[in-house]
């Protein structure tokens, strides 16, 4: 049985084991990375770029020339498998060309620095970039340069000045030669790439003119070779040929609320570059599913004409022009019909006297009535305040029109009385009325008018009463 020292002396020859397998891959991989950046700082392009010396591009370009030629001459059509065939063989070419010039244009770009380093920030397009160093060369004054077909005018002035003060140098004739090669090399890619799409795009007509006539000639050829043919995009879901083309980039740390929709191929159509930005991940999906039912239709022959593929494509507008429609104004809603028929009210005492109670007054009458060309009183004066209409005015003569007053029944019944007998105002107030005098101030306890009601609290003959105990 081994011990603890035992066991971990293993544990440690087992870790120097496995450090010295890692040491040994490090170097491996360090060398392989060496290895890749002494090609890649290669001075020989033939090194660099080996696309044209393949035997896969050789045969796929002499399958175009050979096809294009019979489209010419008039001759025999090629069968409908080996154009298929042909097509996705060509979409692939053109992928692995445009990465060709791309690997062309750092070559050019990585010699000529040295001459003219801030052209590359001016021109981003690789092939106009390799037309702009084929024409410019080692020339030291760029005002002599016509560039006038190159470029945009706005650009060629960018480059002009920009030349003034520059701090490149005129390069040796030996990296000029290189540069100049690659230039003429990344055209004549340039030529081949356009040469495979032409080819495509005219054979899409015939292959599936229900796609083409929805999404366009070269998308549809970039949707057939992504998918591997129009038969494998036929049996496509449309989720899946939404997102042909699509490349994920990695970004690690930062929101994708603001990122590019998920469209693959379908954001070059024209249908998807004409719609509102809010809708153009809502019209992508309609392309997808149209898309879809195009390919099957000519996976099947079922409309060579391409008349279906019109229909899906005028229906797609159609929905599009649909969504930006304003929402509908709210209409206002009409009232009922009003109940004409009047309402049974029954008649009698108790109905007449509520409309005694609630009618109009005369007093109300006139108060509500004004007479021509004749001012009305107020409460305030000056027409300020309440106004009293024709109340007061000269042809009125009084305030109510009927010398009866009619007082309500109930509030009739509520005046009651308190005590046996009532006397007079004129016996309990201070003031008289005479013939002579009219109205003077006496004292009606002198006069003995009042007799055993005044109170005998305060009075001077006022006595102490006794109550007799129970």
């Amino acid at each position: 049985m081994a011990t603890l020292e035992d066991s971990f002396y293993a544990d440690l020859d087992e870790l120097s084991d496995n450090e010295a397998e890692l040491d040994a891959r490090t170097e491996e991989e360090d060398n392989i990375d060496m290895e890749d950046l002494e090609t890649l700082n290669l001075d020989d392009l033939s090194r660099v770029s080996k696309l044209q010396e393949t035997h896969r591009y050789a045969d796929i370009m002499h399958k175009l020339e050979k096809a294009l030629g019979k489209d010419s001459d008039g001759g025999a059509e090629m069968g409908t498998v080996l154009e298929d065939k042909l097509i996705v063989d060509c979409n692939q070419l053109s992928a692995d060309i445009e990465n060709e010039i791309v690997i062309v244009h750092n070559f050019i770009r990585d010699k000529y620095r040295l001459k003219y380093p801030e052209l590359e920030s001016l021109v981003h397009d690789p092939i106009d970039y390799a037309r702009v160093v084929k024409k410019i060369a080692n020339e030291t004054d760029i005002t002599l340069v016509d560039m006038e077909g190159l470029l945009q005018p706005a650009t060629v002035i960018a480059v002009s000045v920009t030349a003034l003060t520059t701090k490149g140098k005129p390069l040796p004739d030996s990296i000029l030669r290189k540069t100049l090669d690659a230039c003429d090399h990344a055209i004549v890619l340039d030529s081949a790439r356009k040469k495979v799409l032409e080819f495509v795009e005219s054979k899409m007509g015939s292959i599936a003119p229900n796609l083409a006539a929805i999404v366009g000639s070269a998308v549809a050829a970039k949707l057939m070779g992504t998918a591997g043919g129009l038969s494998a995009l036929a049996n496509m879901p449309a989720c899946n040929v939404l997102v042909l083309g699509h490349n994920r980039k990695n970004r690690v740390g930062f929101s994708t609320a603001m990122s590019q929709s998920r469209a693959g191929y379908l954001e070059q159509t024209e249908i998807f570059q004409s719609t509102p930005p809010e809708l153009r991940m809502r019209a992508s999906r309609l392309l997808a599913s149209k898309s879809t039912l195009a390919a099957r239709v000519d996976a099947t022959r079922g409309d060579p004409s391409g008349t279906n593929g019109k229909a899906l494509r005028e229906e797609i507008r159609k929905n599009i022009d649909k969504w930006q429609e304003p929402p509908p104004a709210r209409q206002p809603k009409p009232l009922h019909v009003p109940y004409s028929v009047p309402k049974k009210r029954r008649g009698g005492r108790r109905l007449r006297k509520m409309k005694e109670r609630y009618q109009v007054t005369d007093m109300r009458k006139l108060a509500n009535r004004m007479a021509f060309g004749t001012p009305e009183e107020s409460s305030l004066g000056d027409g300020l305040g309440i106004g009293y209409g024709m109340l007061g005015q000269a042809g009125s003569n009084r305030l109510r029109v009927s010398s009866k007053l009619k007082v309500n029944a109930k509030v009739a019944k509520k005046r009651q009385f308190t005590g046996g007998s009532t006397t007079s105002g004129l016996m309990t107030s201070s003031l008289a009325f005479t013939l002579v005098q009219g109205i003077e101030l006496c004292n009606p306890q002198a006069l003995g008018l009042v007799s055993g009601i005044q109170s005998t609290y305060f009075s001077e003959s006022g006595t102490f009463s006794k109550l007799k105990k129970i």
